[in-house]
């Protein structure tokens, strides 16, 4: 479970403004559930996922991952419970695509054995044969495959919680289609809690369990797609269901 209890974040801008890209949140994720965030630039969706990991430090309020307070926890213990996909892969274009899944095992001294032996189980997760991928570099793959490895490195530690920022947005729309049946079939196989940042709704309705949709720091309304076309909240809810309608 992840919770955000009443979280702002605040900062200054160049020319010294007070911003807030986060207002009051209060939102609950629940135990396996994958939960997308959405809603127009600037909005403060990419800020909220950050929190989780302390890539941010919210200014008030308490974000708690699996009820421990974030703030409390050590935060590269913090980061080992919590895998991070981002819109590029961020792969490292030096190492092998088996280096690059491995590299977390490594720095938890798992035994070489072990950690070949998950590289292949988690290229095969993910739709890569292992004798064909393992040795390749990033710049070998085409990006379809450089997300796939990417999630395949976010799931390394077996954790709990998988954070993902706009994943599969850099995409082509087939390539973005062709994922989404996969991730969604993974979703099921592995049982995560995840929180889905992306500016696509028919993304978020086709793999998130809920969605919230956030404007100007706050989220206006959460609940599942048939909840958000039935009952919008208010009118920029309306209109913005209206303008990315999807089928």
């Amino acid at each position: 479970m992840i919770e955000f209890d009443h979280v702002t974040k605040r900062y200054s801008d160049q020319s010294g403004t007070d911003v807030v890209a986060v207002r009051e949140l209060a939102l609950t994720i629940g135990r396996g559930e994958t939960h997308a965030l959405i809603g127009t630039s600037g909005c403060g969706k990419t800020t909220t996922l950050r929190m989780v990991n302390r890539l941010e430090d919210p200014t008030s309020g308490a974000i708690r991952v699996g009820g421990d307070d974030i703030a409390a926890v050590d935060v590269f213990g913090l980061r080992r419970r919590i895998g991070y996909v981002i819109q590029t892969g961020g792969l490292f274009p030096h190492m092998t695509v088996a280096a690059n899944i491995g590299v977390l095992c490594e720095l938890e001294r798992y035994a070489p054995a072990d950690i070949r032996r998950r590289v292949s189980e988690l290229l095969g997760l993910v739709g890569l044969e292992p004798d064909r991928f393992a040795t390749r570099y990033p710049s070998e793959l085409s990006g379809g495959q450089r997300q796939r490895v990417g999630v395949a490195r976010a799931l390394a530690l077996d954790p709990d919680y998988i954070l993902m920022d706009e994943p599969f947005s850099a995409l082509d729309p087939i390539t973005r289609s062709e994922i989404h049946d996969e991730f969604e079939q993974l979703l099921k196989t592995v049982h995560k809690t995840v929180l889905l940042v992306t500016h696509d709704l028919h993304e978020a309705f086709k793999l998130a369990d809920r969605i919230s949709i956030m404007h100007r720091g706050s989220v206006v309304q959460t609940g599942t797609r048939e909840q958000l076309e039935r009952t919008p909240a208010n009118e920029f809810v309306t209109r913005f269901l209206a303008g990315n309608e999807v089928a």
